[in-house]
């Protein structure tokens, strides 16, 4: 009984930015949950590399590829989605950028991408979604927030500044949503070795900090970002609500 709680046959999860790293681990994981995953991105051929590879491991994956920072693309897209595809009954809004630079001189056009790629996307696409889950009565929606909801670090208070909205936009989401059986949560990753973290990878001095600073001492495998979202997509989170969850090796818990 308590490993079917977990189960997520029958269920379908949009990943959003789900070609690599993070969402293309957390559509993995669902995946093998049980779920039919849809992965997006903007680019179509890196899109079918991820889905070709789902495929193989035995995951029923389709790509849409759409841009989230747009919102009448957005709304087709999902219309589209629920109508030849079927309904969606998780949304995991994972997709974001980095763009790193000292505050007094960060431009103002990539203040405004950041904002759109981190911040407006999960507003667009949750919407969008929101509409059919209310209708249904039902639904999951998983946000993806990072520490930086919780502290800052020198050159990145642009991406500090959207993902600490984040965080309050899902607590916003589950005070408007709830009444309708729609759970909203947040996983917060801490340092994981991506492609968004590339620069930090590879530069010897974080990440011997990293390593000091961190309780388990190493960086995240994007696969132990799995276990959170197979629990906040499945019945096991039924009254789980507003909350985020820090997958961060103890980074939060310590000084």
């Amino acid at each position: 009984m308590s490993i079917q709680l977990f189960d997520l046959t029958g269920k379908r999860a949009l990943i959003t930015g789900s070609s690599q790293g993070i969402g293309l681990s957390l559509a993995e994981g669902l995946g093998k949950a049980g779920a039919s995953v849809i992965l997006n991105a903007r680019t179509a051929s890196r899109l079918d590399e991820a889905v070709t590879a789902l495929r193989a491991a035995g995951i029923d994956a389709t790509g849409v590829a759409f841009d989230v920072t747009d919102h009448v693309k957005v709304s087709e897209a999902v219309a589209k989605i629920e109508a030849e595809i079927g309904p969606i009954d998780i949304l995991v809004n994972n997709a974001g950028i980095q763009r790193r630079g000292p505050l007094e001189d960060y431009p103002i056009d990539t203040w405004h991408e950041i904002v759109r790629a981190n911040l407006d996307s999960v507003f667009f696409v949750s919407q969008a979604v929101g509409k059919f889950m209310i209708g249904r009565q039902r639904g999951k929606i998983i946000n993806i927030g990072s520490l930086m909801s919780e502290q800052a670090r020198y050159s990145i208070a642009p991406y500090t500044a959207t993902k600490g909205a984040v965080k309050n936009l899902t607590k916003g989401m589950c005070t408007d949503w709830a009444r309708y059986n729609i759970q909203i949560n947040a996983i917060g990753p801490g340092y994981f070795a991506t492609p968004l973290n590339k620069a930090l990878v590879e530069n010897p001095e974080f990440d011997s900090w990293l390593k000091k600073r961190t309780p388990a001492g190493r960086w995240g495998r994007t696969e132990e970002l799995q276990g959170a979202a197979i629990f906040l997509a499945s019945s096991a989170a039924d009254f789980v609500n507003g909350q985020i969850i820090y997958v961060d090796g103890g980074v939060l818990a310590t000084i």
